[in-house]
């Protein structure tokens, strides 16, 4: 396959610290040059990953960083021969940000995260280790009990919000992916998400990030059950029916690709609230036939811009991101997808 086949294809480093911290039963951080080492090395029949997709917070990247700090940074992935594709800002209460349903000074907060994470992606740019891909946001609103007592007015302050990120985005020439994700209240559903897409309605800056894991628990109803297309016991027909109907809705709008494997299961790890079970790409008990999957995602990818795909394996335990056949069966998969559905 020639080298200039796209979607290139990404390994996430985020894995290496989401769930993962000093309090009692969780297991420690793995540092962004493990996970570059472990990305690095994984090899399919000659093949290998792309690049990396990147979170900027600590202990891998200090947001506040110098330009010559970050332009190290740059130097060292790429020489474990990687580029840089979709840059995770810190939006979260804990990191630089805030709620974006929050009062004034949360939303400053999550305003500010944005433009940090803006600048980063410039340093990258310029440096030239980072040629595409989006900056991904959430809500930064855990859950979706305080979203729910009141969800016409949350809804409208996180459109606010968002409105204002990407007016900041694009003032850099960047733009925004907001994850759909059962945990972010406002996306926590396929018709919460599309609503608030609506809302902003501002598609050449603000897209949507679909994710394979969380977008089937979407469609089982986790935190918005009324909006449940279904049972947690569903037929392979109904399942696919009701594929189509959210890909259809969500994906004019997707401009960032997380492949991922789920059990039908939520699950979370420290302060990360439960959301899609991240399956290991070969996981004996995943529900989904993850190349079939992504073809509904990915048709007319090249025409919004996408020219990455990323893998996603939140909240795997260590020992799992430390072997070596973790990364190579995912390499595997994404180039059975990039086979299936890529373009040059």
């Amino acid at each position: 396959m020639s080298s200039d086949t796209l979607p290139k294809l990404h390994n996430a480093m985020w894995p290496g610290l989401v769930g993962k911290g000093t309090d009692e039963g969780q297991e420690p951080p793995i540092s962004l040059e493990r996970m570059l080492e472990l990305t690095a090395a994984a090899e399919v029949d000659g093949q290998k990953f792309d690049g990396i997709d990147y979170f900027l917070f600590l202990p891998h990247t200090d947001p506040n960083a110098s330009d010559d700090e970050l332009n190290k940074i740059a130097d060292m992935i790429a020489g474990y021969g990687l580029n840089v594709g979709s840059l995770v800002a810190p939006v979260w209460p804990g990191t630089v940000g805030d709620s974006a349903m929050g009062d004034d000074a949360a939303r400053a907060k999550f305003l500010e995260a944005v433009k940090m994470g803006c600048r980063i992606a410039g340093v990258f740019n310029k440096h030239g280790v980072r040629k595409y891909g989006a900056i991904r946001i959430d809500s930064a609103e855990f859950g979706v009990a305080k979203f729910l007592e009141d969800p016409d007015t949350n809804l409208k302050r996180i459109v606010e919000t968002f409105k204002e990120a990407a007016k900041i985005a694009a003032d850099h020439g960047e733009r925004l992916a907001a994850e759909g994700e059962v945990c972010w209240a406002g996306l926590h559903s396929w018709k919460a998400a599309a609503t608030l897409l609506e809302e902003v309605g501002m598609p050449e800056t603000l897209g949507f990030q679909a994710d394979l894991a969380h977008t089937y628990t979407f469609m089982l109803g986790y935190n918005a059950p009324d909006d449940a297309l279904l049972q947690k016991d569903h037929s392979e027909q109904e399942f696919w029916a009701a594929y189509e109907k959210i890909t259809d809705l969500l994906r004019p709008w997707t401009i960032d690709f997380h492949v991922a494997q789920n059990d039908g299961e939520v699950h979370g790890a420290g302060s990360h609230d439960k959301t899609g079970k991240h399956c290991q790409a070969d996981d004996p008990n995943g529900k989904l036939d993850i190349v079939r999957c992504a073809s509904y995602w990915l048709k007319d990818a090249q025409s919004r811009g996408m020219q990455h795909i990323c893998w996603d394996g939140c909240m795997f335990p260590n020992a799992a991101l430390e072997a070596p056949e973790t990364w190579n069966a995912i390499l595997d998969v994404m180039l059975k997808v990039r086979a299936a559905h890529g373009w040059s």
